[in-house]
């Protein structure tokens, strides 16, 4: 009965609740460092708009356009409103467009590893994903996704800053690729960490909108602005494309809380700065951490770091054991840590000290 494609699918399998893994694991009170969650939490305007919401109107649908978040969106990023596409998270964006353009036989390009979702999505469509591997520095090897580009290549996704490598692609280096890509191909660049980026003064790819009719932007407001729970992504999309692709999105997919939150978060620019520079404090204390223990990772511009760790599995629990959880099984033996606050930071590196001190 299934689809031959659904019956070979990993599941992507989502982290436990705390209190779970607590439980099983039996250690009280686990930081949970392993999904690029924000320690620092969300603007206090989002609690005071969310408690202030108007509970009887529970009962109605929200706004299936999003208007006023639409609006204030589009106002943000300077584009039109009607090119924006609001999705349940990411999620939601990745399923709507392997759902609009992919069919059996198609292929997606993408560099390896990145995240895992570009995959599974395109595979329950029917269609081929190549994997380009990554550089040994961690970066896109952009020579070698031009050169695999063919007849049948449908979609090109770049995570920028990529997950899990925490790398980061310039938008001159994107602008030269994007010249070498056929205009039917169309690339999704997914920014989900571009606010943690401070190596660039504008590190989005925002402008190459109007040099590139084939490419589509994704953003997030699960990360800087910490409203994981409340799942609101959304991408900007070519206007050729956006009617057919809001014909295919659920009608009611973003409820109104999420957009009131949404809205609140994205109004205190002054809260994300301050969220910025403290991961970018994280970052410093990571690779110069990193750097003395003399164990090999990419240079990030995210709030995670991707490091080589020998004897990974055993380090993985050894932490947990001491009550923190990182994310292991991405790359043999490399291990992803989110960003923590400075006293989790420190306590981790002294765990991670410990266990190779013997």
């Amino acid at each position: 009965m299934l689809k031959k494609a659904v019956k070979k699918l990993q599941p992507y399998i989502p982290e436990e609740p705390l209190s779970v893994l607590e439980k099983k694991v039996g250690v009280a009170n686990i930081v949970r460092l392993s999904a690029n969650e924000n320690p620092f939490g969300t603007s206090p305007k989002v609690k005071e708009a969310v408690v202030n919401w108007q509970f009887n109107d529970a009962r109605y649908y929200p706004d299936g356009d999003a208007r006023d978040l639409r609006q204030a969106v589009a106002d943000y990023l300077q584009v039109q409103p009607e090119q924006l596409l609001f999705g349940c998270g990411l999620d939601e964006i990745i399923e709507l467009i392997s759902r609009s353009f992919l069919e059996v036989n198609d292929e997606v390009l993408e560099p390896w590893p990145t995240f895992s979702e570009y995959k599974l999505h395109a595979e329950i469509e029917g269609a081929t994903v190549v994997d380009v591997p990554i550089l040994t520095n961690g970066k896109f090897d952009l020579e070698a996704l031009a050169k695999g580009i063919t007849a049948k290549t449908k979609l090109i996704w770049l995570c920028n800053p990529n997950n899990p490598t925490g790398t980061y692609l310039s938008v001159v280096a994107l602008r030269q690729f994007l010249q070498q890509v056929p205009p039917n191909v169309l690339v999704l660049i997914d920014e989900a960490y571009i606010d943690f980026v401070t190596s660039a003064k504008q590190p989005s790819a925002l402008p190459l909108l109007k040099e590139f009719s084939n490419l589509l932007l994704l953003r997030t407001f699960s990360k800087v602005y910490g409203l994981a729970n409340f799942r609101v992504g959304y991408a900007v999309v070519p206007p050729i494309l956006i009617a057919s692709m809001q014909a295919v999105r659920l009608p009611y997919n973003l409820n109104s809380l999420s957009q009131l939150a949404a809205q609140a978060a994205l109004a205190d620019q002054a809260f994300i700065q301050q969220t910025v520079v403290r991961v970018e404090q994280a970052r410093q204390s990571w690779t110069e951490f990193l750097k003395q223990q003399g164990l090999k990772f990419y240079p990030s511009q995210t709030n995670f770091i991707f490091f080589a760790a020998p004897n990974a599995l055993k380090l993985k629990d050894y932490l947990l054991q001491h009550g923190f959880l990182v994310r292991g099984g991405l790359r043999l033996d490399w291990l992803r840590v989110t960003f923590g606050t400075v006293a989790q930071n420190k306590q981790l590196q002294h765990l991670i000290s410990a266990f190779y001190a013997g």
